[in-house]
């Protein structure tokens, strides 16, 4: 894998959607009793040094032995936010990496992402949200500390500088932040203070090596499934087959009998079984009766899904995303040729390593909570509601996390656990089975595309009109009202390219599947049939698919860079060798700007992945190291999505049950991944999510060059082109 930097010749930049942070706010706080105040965590967070602990602000704790630590108040599931968020905070308060700890962040209002309205990691947000946040919080602390030892000194601050976790004066004295810590937690906090300009950044911009690494080479960095607590013991839940079936009565007296069996319990969601160690009370869980009313979802089966999806196309409401540009429908009169397609993206699990897991000790009212989340607040409050406490009696302490994609926003898990331990009064750890997770998860909705477009004698498309049909998600997890607008859906609807007439309609069908949202969201279907599409005009047209694409985008300068630098780095225009053929997409995503191109071969009628080229425009960079490692991260996950992945469903049971029939992409499956970066001074973006969207196009115009067949349905098995 290489990488190249390139500059960006464009200044254009891309606006969050206002939408979907407006809204996500609102909700949360329509939950109730999720915000907390501001009060500042104590000893709670751990004392991470041997001295007195300050808290200058929310971000930096200072101890006067001059350990430092930084705040981070985004999980860490392996997206690189345990030492891209220190890293901007390090940046203004001029320390270097190496000398500091890092602490997550508890339930506070504080540490709300301004861009979802609530202390959530997701949506590629984390930098976004923090690149002035915690600048700022570094600066301010680092402005606190030179007034403390002005006037310990009583010398004018001017004077004074701040570096590498000292003040030091013009006659060369020098005080460590640790020996100035107490004096400056008492001053106020400054409201305006100057930013570095990113000229001067030692830190931020640099490849940085990860600093959780050397943990999780050395086994001991705590994940959810690691925690132990005194007089832990151990559950296994026995849900039913059918997601929201309910119990209806249980036999537990064999499983009471057996090694280890403390107690037999039903919860909410099922009957837990309660052992002296996992492994008891998963054997003894076999042993448990369950008589369950399956309710409506047993009715579920994948081609309904499917077939009212499709229904839903022609006689829902239909809700327009954003303005129509010019007539479509007159438009159309005048075209020379229409081109129209369907594309079906299947629902997906997000089968991360490690399967839900929670560790919860509820006693005298109170209850601590430790585990893998993504979603702080929401678990507070939703625990608080679940076992009839107050939000302030919840000590939620978050691990690194074995894989989230969105599963870990969900809370149905850490629920369990705390009721659980309720029902038995000991600290228990709940632990889901591969099989628990992949067949009662939140799955990614089933979405159909529709497309048509008319295109004049030239075979440029002078108008399109756009429909996106799914399930929302955010009316499930939030509450969003019927037929109202779910910004969670229409993202990448509306590509870049410039069409004199377009129209993109959205229709909102439920399902009646348990949905949630899943690694770029709805980028992922609507990616996927934009840029097939593209691809379908090109041929249409007779042109070439690079070239069709770039004509229509002349006055889109950020798209058409990264376009060409990706075509032209995978020798688009360049004789290949014997049986791979070149597939190229387009999208932007997050505020970042990105195409694909992927190299391929056909054998055995399966498609195999040679090599990804991929050009990235997501403006300011924090940590390039982190960027290319979450490139191929999007690259491998979307690749298992678009060739092997699909859940299906019969009689409301989900058929999908472990690795074996839900693969992912392994190792020697891994495509080499070329990157480019361009250098930009725009404002950062997100890249956790957007490649992942973007792959599954790039292969199937991979496919239909190599084999003349366009699949329309994913995924692209061997089945689905041979019948495409």
């Amino acid at each position: 894998m290489t990488t190249q930097h390139t500059a960006n010749a464009s200044t254009a930049t891309a606006v969050a959607s206002d939408s979907r942070r407006s809204f996500l706010k609102t909700a949360v706080l329509a939950t109730g009793g999720l915000v907390m105040g501001f009060a500042l965590p104590g000893t709670k967070t751990e004392a991470m040094a041997a001295g007195t602990l300050y808290t200058p602000n929310a971000w930096v704790h200072i101890a006067d032995d001059n350990t430092i630590t930084l705040i981070t108040a985004r999980s860490e599931m392996g997206q690189g936010v345990y030492t891209s968020m220190p890293m901007l905070i390090a940046e203004e308060l001029n320390v270097e990496l190496s000398h500091i700890k890092v602490a997550m962040a508890p339930p506070q209002a504080v540490y709300v992402n301004a861009l979802l309205g609530a202390q959530i990691t997701g949506g590629s947000t984390s930098v976004r949200d923090g690149w002035e946040k915690l600048r700022i919080g570094g600066a301010q602390v680092r402005e606190m500390l030179i007034s403390a030892a002005a006037d310990k000194w009583k010398v004018n601050r001017s004077t004074l500088r701040a570096e590498k976790g000292r003040v030091i004066a013009e006659d060369g004295s020098t005080a460590t932040y640790g020996s100035l810590a107490a004096a400056a937690s008492k001053l106020p906090v400054p409201e305006k203070v100057t930013l570095k300009d990113p000229k001067d950044f030692t830190i931020v911009g640099k490849p940085t090596l990860r600093l959780d690494s050397p943990a999780k080479t050395n086994g001991t960095a705590e994940f959810g499934i690691d925690v132990k607590l005194p007089g832990m013991v151990y559950a296994s839940l026995e849900q039913c087959p059918v997601i929201g079936g309910k119990v209806v009565s249980f036999d537990a007296s064999k499983a009471k009998g057996m090694p280890g069996v403390i107690d037999v319990v039903k919860i909410s969601d099922g009957v837990a079984v309660v052992a002296t160690s996992y492994w008891q009370a998963q054997k003894a869980r076999k042993a448990v009766t369950v008589v369950w009313d399956e309710g409506a979802g047993a009715k579920i089966d994948h081609n309904t899904v499917l077939a009212g999806t499709r229904a839903a196309a022609a006689s829902g409401k239909v809700i327009p995303i954003g303005k129509p540009v010019g007539d479509v429908a007159a438009a159309m009169k005048t075209t020379v040729k229409t081109v129209t397609a369907e594309y079906i993206s299947p629902m997906q699990a997000h089968a991360p390593l490690e399967p839900m897991n929670f560790t919860a000790s509820f006693a005298g009212g109170k209850c601590l909570l430790i585990g893998p989340t993504q979603f702080q607040q929401g678990a507070q409050g939703a625990v608080a509601g679940a076992l009839g406490i107050k939000p302030e009696d919840i000590d939620l302490r978050t691990t690194f996390l074995g894989g989230g994609f969105g599963r870990r926003i969900e809370l149905d898990f850490i629920i369990q656990a705390a009721e659980i331990s309720k029902a038995v009064g000991k600290p228990v750890k709940l632990l889901w089975s591969r099989e628990d997770d992949m067949t009662h998860d939140y799955y990614r909705p089933l979405g159909v595309n529709q497309i048509t477009a008319g295109l004049d004698a030239a075979g440029t498309p002078i108008a399109m009109h756009f429909k996106a049909i799914s399930q929302s998600v955010t009316q499930r997890a939030f509450g969003l009202p019927k037929d109202t607008f779910d910004p969670f859906m229409a993202e990448a609807a509306v590509p870049g390219y410039e069409f004199a007439n377009a129209q993109h309609d959205l229709i909102i069908h439920d399902s009646g599947m348990r949905v949630g949202y899943w690694r770029a969201v709805s980028h992922n279907m609507n990616a996927f049939a934009n840029e097939s599409f593209m691809d379908e005009l090109a041929t249409a047209a007779g042109k070439d698919p690079y070239a069709y694409r770039m004509a229509l985008l002349k006055n889109k300068p950020r798209f058409a860079n990264v376009l060409k630098l990706a075509a032209d780095k995978a020798g688009w225009d360049k004789p290949r060798a014997a049986g791979r053929f070149l597939g190229i997409a387009l999208m932007d995503g997050y505020d970042t700007y990105m195409a694909q191109v992927a190299e391929i071969s056909m054998k055995n009628g399966e498609v195999v992945v040679h090599k990804v080229t991929v050009a990235a425009d997501l403006g300011q960079m924090v940590n390039p190291d982190t960027v290319e490692a979450q490139l191929q991260s999007s690259i491998i996950f979307g690749m298992g999505a678009g060739l092997m992945q699909e859940i299906t469903v019969k009689n409301g049971r989900v058929q999908e049950t472990n690795y074996n029939n839900y693969p992912v992409v392994r190792m020697n499956e891994s495509p080499a991944i070329d990157i480019i970066l361009v250098k930009s001074t725009e404002k950062p973006g997100g890249i956790g999510e957007p490649a992942t969207a973007l792959i599954a196009p790039a292969i199937a115009n991979a496919v239909f060059a190599a084999t003349g067949k366009r699949v329309r349905k994913l995924p692209m098995t061997a089945d689905a082109i041979k019948s495409a």
